[in-house]
């Protein structure tokens, strides 16, 4: 890579998330002016909202880089491609924690 740029590991996921996305469901969709989180099965996503229920705002369950599904409501960056899915600030902290 010539632009100084370092793939990085992508992290894996642990037993307990596994375990939760097939209870819960698999992939998750969030509002990116409230916060509000909705699990998901791929088999219901043609079911889910354009807009949060709670504020209208934005309901967004696919990376707008790369349209792969989001599996984390904690998410900020895409697993898939690195692409920002959301700010990593929502009511003035962060989302993920230092170093995660």
């Amino acid at each position: 890579m010539g632009t100084g740029e370092e793939l990085r590991p992508r992290p894996r996921r642990n037993w307990i998330q596994e375990e939760r996305r097939r209870t819960l469901g698999d992939w998750v969709a969030f509002c990116l002016a409230c916060g509000h989180t909705v699990r998901y099965f791929e088999d219901f996503e043609d079911v889910l909202p354009a807009a949060c229920p709670h504020c209208a705002g934005e309901l967004r369950h696919r990376c707008p880089a790369c349209d792969a599904r989001l599996p984390s409501a904690f998410q900020v960056e895409c697993e898939e491609c690195g692409a920002p899915v959301r700010d990593a600030e929502l009511f003035g902290g962060p989302i993920r924690k230092p170093g995660r």
